[in-house]
């Protein structure tokens, strides 16, 4: 007798299906009942649905049990499309990519200054510019992923302790993209995503609990513990900006930005260095440029890294971390890590090992756009439980040519 299964069992066959596909795919229906666990009949009737409504298709054949060649199927990469949005204080990049993870369109272009509904206006503008570029029918974009510095408060959809980008805790930033964009976008702290972003597509996939550190206009920290971003209660978990150290936390100007980030932030960098006799108008760029022949430049490079690195110690401490990847527009410079390595031998019995992102700049774009997968895979497909982590979407890791490029 056929299997007449009800609508929960179908949905949790195609889900297993799905993710089987996802996961290993190409794959044929008899690997997919081995892998699964689910009857070949079920297998055939799952796929033909899946292939009815476009989700997957033939991809080609392997050789088969007594020279019979059997089919393989894949998701159809075009069936739908996510955007990835990586809003900082300076500088908005959008990147529009399809199931694959596979970037089809992006555009980056500076912050509208003017800030709240403005920023919400552009990524709709940009984002309007990135379908026709890539000839993608905005219906077939079904969901969306935006990193921002500060963090969500999920009553008034505001975003709080940003101001790099003004106007943004005043409004419900969710309800006014969905109005504009036309589909739900998840809304995550930039440098969080940019630690999703590491643990997807970096060079350290393996490491399981590890921080993300991103020192550039300001510094913030995404942690993934035990293969789990950690958020905090409220969202702040990694507002290391705020941390008392390099300066006084009951001094008041301290209060805006965090008493870490006064101290080791651009402004400062640069604040410090004309206070140690450097030249008037020089950039962080002039400063690290400089620094073999300029004392001004390594006297203050050493003394924010000597800073950095109590943060460092405060946080292992705390959440005992495998490995701390830098990242950021400072974050990443070699010298830096150099620095940060010396005064760690110094106060650490066993230094904790620094590593400098592998995505450079992209992290927190790839972050969001594997984040907009996992929560559109799992909308479509049921896929994954409550209580599970949604760091990054169920494929394997993209080639390097896709979001990683």
């Amino acid at each position: 007798m056929d299997e007449q299964p009800n609508p929960v069992v179908r949905q949790l066959s195609a889900r297993a299906v799905v993710e089987t596909v996802l996961k290993a795919g190409p794959i044929s229906r008899a690997e997919l009942s081995r892998m699964t666990g689910l009857s070949k009949q079920t297998i055939s009737d799952v796929i033909r649905d899946l292939e009815k409504d476009g989700w997957v298709r033939e991809q080609g054949q392997v050789q088969g049990a007594v020279g019979r060649k059997a089919v393989t199927y894949e998701i159809c990469p075009d069936a739908a499309f996510v955007l990835g949005v990586d809003l900082g204080g300076t500088k908005v990049h959008l990147a529009l990519a399809d199931l694959a993870g596979t970037v089809v369109a992006e555009v980056a272009e500076p912050t509208d200054q003017r800030g709240g509904l403005k920023v919400i206006e552009q990524i709709g503008l940009l984002t309007e510019g990135l379908a026709k570029q890539a000839g993608v029918p905005r219906h077939r974009i079904r969901g969306g992923a935006i990193g921002s510095p500060g963090v969500i408060d999920p009553r008034s959809g505001g975003i709080t302790i940003a101001p790099n980008i003004p106007g943004l805790d005043v409004i419900d930033v969710p309800v006014l993209l969905k109005q504009h964009l036309g589909f739900d976008v998840n809304i995550e702290n930039d440098v969080n995503l940019a630690a999703i972003g590491e643990q997807w597509q970096g060079n350290h996939r393996s490491v399981h609990t590890f921080a993300f550190i991103a020192v550039g206009t300001g510094i913030g920290m995404g942690i993934v513990a035990d293969g789990r971003l950690i958020r905090g209660a409220r969202g702040g978990a990694g507002e290391i900006a705020y941390l008392p150290v390099g300066g006084d936390p009951f001094d008041s100007r301290n209060h805006l930005v965090g008493t870490l980030e006064m101290a080791t932030g651009s402004a400062a960098i640069v604040q410090r260095y004309i206070g140690l006799g450097g030249a008037s108008g020089a950039t962080v760029r002039d400063i690290f440029d400089h620094l073999e022949e300029d004392e001004a430049a390594r006297a203050t490079i050493g003394e924010v890294a000597r800073t950095i690195a109590t943060a460092i110690v405060a946080i292992h401490s705390i959440i005992d971390p495998a490995l701390i990847i830098m990242g950021g527009s400072i974050g990443v410079r070699p010298e830096l890590k150099v620095a940060l390595e010396q005064h760690l031998s110094r106060c650490m019995a066993n230094p904790v090992p620094i590593e400098i992102s592998s995505l450079g700049s992209r992290a927190a774009l790839v972050g969001a756009i594997g984040t907009a997968l996992t929560h559109l895979h799992r909308s479509l497909f049921g896929i994954g439980l409550p209580g599970e982590p949604a760091s990054g979407p169920l494929m394997r890791q993209a080639p390097d040519r896709d979001v990683a490029a």
